[in-house]
């Protein structure tokens, strides 16, 4: 590897951490024993500041460049998400049917209600009152206008690749400009 920057961050594909170099993965180091690193990254990653310090944790994270409300140091979003009405578009759903007809011979209908003549089929009847179909009442079955959905976060991840970040114990002092 060619001299790094002290506190350069590298992505390494082994499993270890080359000699003078550790994981990003929030350790607390001694500020006695890293000193410069110390001097460059003081605690904007954790550790009290009189004689402990920490490296980055880019476990389970993707590192994003400063500006647009992100600042040096600060970890955002979330593995998982539980959306709340607000955050799903406006829309609506339609309810279409058809009046029901039903015919019997004149003096012999024994029954009151149209069957198969019901927009809604199986076993959830549209309307509330399953024995007789009167689309005049105007109820609905709760089956039909209740929410659904259980509220449970799901997962929200990009395609991703475990794969090491290591910091620069030792190297150059990067001078600024």
């Amino acid at each position: 590897m060619a001299q790094p920057y002290i506190g350069e961050i590298r992505i390494f594909a082994g499993n270890f951490a080359p000699a003078g170099w550790r994981f990003c993965d929030g350790s607390i180091l001694s500020i006695s024993e890293y000193e410069t690193l110390f001097y460059l990254i003081g605690t904007t990653y954790g550790g009290d500041g009189v004689s402990t310090f920490a490296v980055p944790d880019l476990r389970s994270r993707v590192p994003i460049h400063l500006g647009n409300g992100f600042v040096i140091g600060e970890a955002g979003g979330a593995e998982e998400v539980t959306l709340s009405v607000n955050q799903i578009p406006a829309h609506s759903h339609n309810l279409g049917g058809k009046s029901p007809t039903a015919s019997a011979p004149t003096g012999n209908a024994t029954h009151t209600t149209p069957i198969g003549k019901t927009f809604a089929g199986g076993s959830i009847k549209a309307y509330s009152n399953s024995t007789i179909f009167d689309a005049n009442d105007g109820k609905l079955n709760s089956a039909v206008l209740n929410s659904v959905g259980g509220g449970q976060p799901h997962t929200n991840m990009m395609p991703s690749l475990g794969i090491n970040y290591i910091i620069s114990l030792f190297g150059l002092f990067p001078s600024p400009n």
